[in-house]
């Protein structure tokens, strides 16, 4: 059986929760768990998709720098919320596979700037064009203000987990 929200995968009912807990969060827990789950499979996908050796955790980091440009090693550390061991092992990885490239940054001679190279920048593209098509295809049936009320809250949600 499938794993729908409403159960656990192998179809038992959820066990009623102790009395006096918020069912709304217990919900809301359920449901991002599920949604998570989700993620992190369709992540990996999207991730070999790029490059067949490209580790899923490293797709962020290109989604990152195909929205915001380039940026220091620092910078996407926090955003990501790794260390600078665990960054730095990423990048190297990104830049031998041939998606980013480093470059000594002006403002400071000591640190780097990285973005994504010509061929990085294509085929992260081109996956987040395949994803968003998967998107208006699975979510046809709903109305544009519910997807948009949906991206709000995801927004507002992830705002508040970073604090």
């Amino acid at each position: 059986m499938h794993e729908d929200g409403n159960g656990d995968e192998h179809g038992v009912a959820p066990e009623m929760p102790p009395r006096g807990v918020d069912q709304e969060f217990l919900s809301l827990e359920r449901e991002l768990t599920v949604l998570l789950r989700r993620a992190r499979a369709n992540q990996g996908e999207m991730a070999r998709e790029v490059h067949p050796d490209l580790e899923p955790a490293a797709y962020g980091l290109l989604v990152r720098l195909e929205e915001c440009g380039r940026q220091r090693a620092t910078e996407l550390a926090a955003y990501i919320g790794v260390g600078k061991a665990t960054m730095s092992r990423q990048l190297r990885a990104l830049e031998e596979l041939g998606l980013i490239a480093r470059e000594p940054d002006p403002a400071d001679g000591r640190a780097w700037l990285v973005d994504l190279t010509e061929e990085g920048r294509t085929r992260v593209s081109r996956v987040r064009e395949a994803r968003r098509a998967r998107y208006v295809s699975q979510l046809a049936h709903w109305d544009r203000g519910e997807v948009a009320e949906l991206a709000r809250l995801l927004q507002q949600l992830n705002q508040g987990m970073a604090k």
